[in-house]
């Protein structure tokens, strides 16, 4: 005679598997949440990333939303390219501190054509005829002179950045011609730019919500691939890992 063990005893053994996976999957998560080096500040930031959420979810796409519904395309794109505009003024700056002096004159170039022929920036002729645009800012700037990253940093609803970026974005605003208008002037343009910013990504959205099982660990690198890329015009430096194993690879 065959002695099966009991069902109470099975079940007991089961979710004791059961839990075991769990316990284990769950220190696993915590361990690879905190032991990205460029994210020791991470319980802070996902916090911060889920207050952002919520009031992008709540308030910005909304107004997005609202935005572009009433906003004719022809409109929507001319405010886009008002601001777009505004921003060669303190990329030309940053080219000149970079001492790239083509880029610096590329840019106020834009900014002479748009400003006259394309009627305050209403219109991008610039680009129209070639003229690329390069929108550098101070945190790349900083990095260009060597200064590093910090660690990875989410902004109240300004969202990704990091330390050298946001010490960049605080001292920067004062090179954009918004922040010498007028006060109500000034907060309205910030305002405006933000929800047409906003509305320019809902397209997006969609994209960004199937391809992240992480969103946050996804922009977190997305951003911070972004900004190495361009701080180098494009041509970032190798990773040391990346490097090992290419010396490897030519060893073997």
């Amino acid at each position: 005679m065959h002695c099966h063990p009991h069902p109470p005893l099975r079940r007991s053994v089961l979710l004791g598997i059961i839990a075991s996976a769990t316990l284990i999957s769950g220190c696993a998560s915590v361990a690879d949440q905190y032991q990205d080096p460029r994210d020791p500040w991470q319980g802070y930031n996902r916090a911060m990333f889920r207050f952002n959420h919520q009031f992008d979810r709540w308030l910005l796409k909304p107004l997005a939303k609202g935005y572009q519904a009433v906003s004719p395309a022809v409109v929507d794109r001319s405010i886009s390219n008002v601001f777009a505009n505004l921003a060669d003024v303190p990329s030309a700056i940053n080219n000149l501190l970079q001492f790239k002096l083509a880029r610096a004159s590329t840019d106020l170039g834009r900014v002479a054509v748009n400003s006259t022929v394309g009627v305050a920036g209403i219109f991008d002729v610039a680009t129209n005829l070639g003229v690329p645009s390069y929108k550098e800012d101070l945190g790349q700037t900083f990095g260009y002179w060597g200064m590093g990253t910090g660690p990875y940093l989410v902004l109240p609803v300004l969202g990704p950045s990091n330390v050298r970026d946001s010490i960049g974005f605080a001292i920067g605003t004062q090179l954009h011609p918004l922040t010498y208008l007028d006060s109500n002037w000034h907060w309205g343009g910030v305002a405006l730019h933000t929800v047409d910013r906003r509305a320019d990504l809902l397209s997006a959205d969609a994209v960004f919500d199937s391809a992240a099982l992480d969103r946050y660990s996804f922009l977190r690198d997305a951003y911070l691939q972004r900004r190495k890329t361009l701080v180098y015009d494009g041509n970032p430096p190798e990773s040391s890992d990346e490097a090992m194993d290419d010396a490897a690879d030519d060893h073997d």
